[in-house]
């Protein structure tokens, strides 16, 4: 888990956070309500994957 790191967290029964990975930069977007949850690339209003540096 050293490669991941949680930037932001919203919610209790329907969570939503922000995920970094360190040595790419890509921003992730993880949402779960309930049983169901999904984690994907967070996109800028361009459609491209939002990076911060590494």
């Amino acid at each position: 888990m050293d490669r991941f790191q949680k930037v932001y967290r919203q919610g209790v029964m329907e969570v939503m956070e922000i995920w970094v990975d360190l040595e790419t930069g890509i921003h992730y977007l993880f949402h779960r309500d309930g049983n169901a949850s999904g984690f994907t690339p967070l996109l800028d209003q361009d459609g491209k994957p939002v990076v911060s540096k590494p």
